[in-house]
């Protein structure tokens, strides 16, 4: 699962990557799966790749209607470091795509669903030209509503599908329930959108299902979207010099360490701890395989995972993590804010969440992200998360004009920033939903509970940020993107849609509470080897030679 999630839904604006930042994948305790179907179910197992992939893959037209201020580089978001320019808006979609037609479109939602004659509602269906009903579910139990959606012959015309819910029976029902896109997407069929040809061509990939291209993909950065924040305002206040290795972070937090005046060096540091030490990416099961010496291996079998966790275990042994990361409780963010523990890692959306909130209380409020090193003080080893992490599908049921109608809202939908159609999906409408405040907008309470969830997951541009009122924090956010993208390699399954057979699914479920247990003295090391021992022989050999078998029949898109 993903560490210290943000509280509130993914959006354009927050959502890095891949690997999701929900509140639902907390809640539901689950990495994000790239699975999807197998069994006996009669869905195709294995994946599409290689020349295979190319023929349905759209063909890729990079957009020139907005030049971002920091471009994309080593994988990292584009970054715009300027407010938006209200009187010079671009335009991405000259004329109305849509058919006006009527879509019915189930997507999660976090809060208390808006009524579908909202005034937001109502403009983007006006400017798009299809009339959409929103059928909104609660974004915590999302998975148990697409469960019973997906088992039933009811279903929506078009349905949001987040990647951490793809567990259970939902895999299954992906390749029997919804369209094949590529006849409308396809090669060069994507120019009749603009601006989903300008969506990149990894996210497309991971939109294969079952051999064909079913999903509008969320595109994000493949650069770790988890980083070790620090309070630099502290930093600066004691002399604190950032640590550059492992024992220099230690021997650091045994001195910034003062439990009587409840001040602590970090929180649980375990993921940044599998970073440092160059451990492949827990967030997706096809991404924890890569292909060393003509041998798979699978991140639990390597000795980093092993020197991750000891190092975690020895920042507990010593007694600077907070005692509440500990024991499982409370909000490491909080913790932070409040400069109780030092360093924390989380998503990087934080960075602009967490100082736009503090910059109200505290003027001295300042955070930072340090660069990851490697075990030895020296360039450190990453991996890549996966290009897309949100999918948006059309029912097998829907007409063609329904299929082109939902194809022009997501045209609309994944207009760039600094757009006039990037305005109104978010920040809906002038005077209701937003005002102007020196001349930048600001969300009323109406557009705060309206306008977010429902087009955000329905359509998007290349990943980038964005953050008019902080651009400082935008251009830090792209720049430690970009040097960590530096040394970010790709694992042998990267940006793939992996359909696991489902009699090994569940196969490495207890491993996340067994490190947990680990770092925190519970259980020993020889425990962890010991259960690696028996995931080989109560399947994991037999995943490994399928997964061979896949990369051999495939082949590789890392590159």
């Amino acid at each position: 699962m993903t560490p210290n999630s943000a509280t509130s839904a993914p959006s354009r604006r927050s959502f890095l990557a891949s690997t999701a930042v929900a509140a639902a994948a907390v809640a539901g305790g689950m990495p994000l799966l790239a699975a999807c179907g197998g069994g006996n179910d009669g869905n195709k197992e294995g994946t599409t790749s290689g020349k295979a992939a190319q023929k349905i893959l759209p063909t890729f037209v990079a957009s020139s209607v907005v030049t971002p201020d920091l471009p994309s580089k080593n994988g990292s978001a584009a970054g715009f470091t300027q407010a938006i320019d209200l009187n010079a808006l671009k335009t991405s979609v000259p004329k109305k795509l849509g058919g006006g037609g009527d879509l019915k479109i189930m997507s999660p939602f976090w809060g208390s669903p808006p009524a579908n004659d909202n005034a937001y509602y109502t403009a983007m269906n006006d400017a798009i030209g299809v009339k959409v009903t929103w059928q909104n579910q609660d974004g915590n139990t999302y998975d148990e509503k697409l469960g019973a959606i997906l088992a039933s012959s009811d279903i929506p015309d078009v349905v949001v599908v987040p990647g951490w819910n793809l567990n259970g029976k939902i895999p299954s029902a992906i390749n029997a329930k919804f369209a094949d896109l590529g006849p409308y997407l396809s090669g060069d069929k994507v120019k009749d959108y603009p601006n989903l040809a300008a969506v990149p061509t990894d996210a497309w990939q991971r939109s294969i299902f079952g051999g064909q291209l079913r999903a509008i993909p969320m595109p994000a950065s493949y650069v770790t979207n988890i980083a070790p924040f620090y309070r630099k305002d502290i930093f600066a206040k004691k002399g604190y010099t950032l640590p550059k290795t492992p024992d220099e972070f230690l021997s650091w937090a045994k001195e910034a360490t003062d439990a009587k005046s409840k001040v602590w060096a970090c929180d649980d540091l375990k993921w940044t701890a599998f970073n440092i030490y160059g451990v492949l990416n827990g967030s997706d099961k096809a991404l924890a395989w890569d292909l060393r010496d003509g041998k798979l291996i699978h991140r639990i079998e390597t000795d980093e995972y092993l020197e991750a966790l000891e190092w975690m275990r020895k920042l507990y042994d010593a007694d600077v993590v907070h005692p509440d990361a500990k024991a499982v409780k409370g909000d490491a963010s909080n913790r932070f804010t409040a400069g109780q523990s030092l360093v924390f890692n989380g998503d990087l959306s934080y960075w602009y969440g967490s100082t736009a909130e503090q910059r109200t209380q505290k003027a001295d409020f300042e955070m930072a992200a340090f660069d990851i090193f490697g075990p030895d003080g020296g360039d450190p080893t990453l991996w890549a998360t996966q290009p897309a992490g949100i999918f948006t599908f059309v029912s097998k049921k829907a007409s063609k004009q329904q299929i082109k109608d939902f194809l022009a809202l997501a045209n609309y939908c994944a207009s760039p920033y600094g757009t006039k159609e990037y305005m109104l999906t978010v920040y809906g409408v002038e005077g209701t939903d937003y005002t102007l405040k020196n001349g930048m907008p600001t969300k009323t309470t109406k557009g705060t509970n309206e306008v977010n969830g429902a087009y955000d997951y329905t359509g998007d541009p290349a990943a980038y940020l964005a953050h008019p009122d902080l651009p400082e924090i935008a251009k830090l956010q792209v720049e430690w993107q970009q040097r960590m993208g530096a040394f970010t390699k790709k694992s042998s399954f990267y940006g793939l849609t992996i359909t696991e057979p489902n009699r090994w699914t569940n196969l490495a479920n207890d491993f996340e509470q067994l490190e947990d247990d680990i770092v925190r003295g519970r259980k020993k090391i020889s425990d962890m080897q010991q259960a690696v021992s028996d995931w080989k022989k109560k399947g994991g050999d037999d995943l490994r030679a399928w997964y061979k078998k896949l990369l051999d029949d495939n082949g590789s898109t890392a590159k």
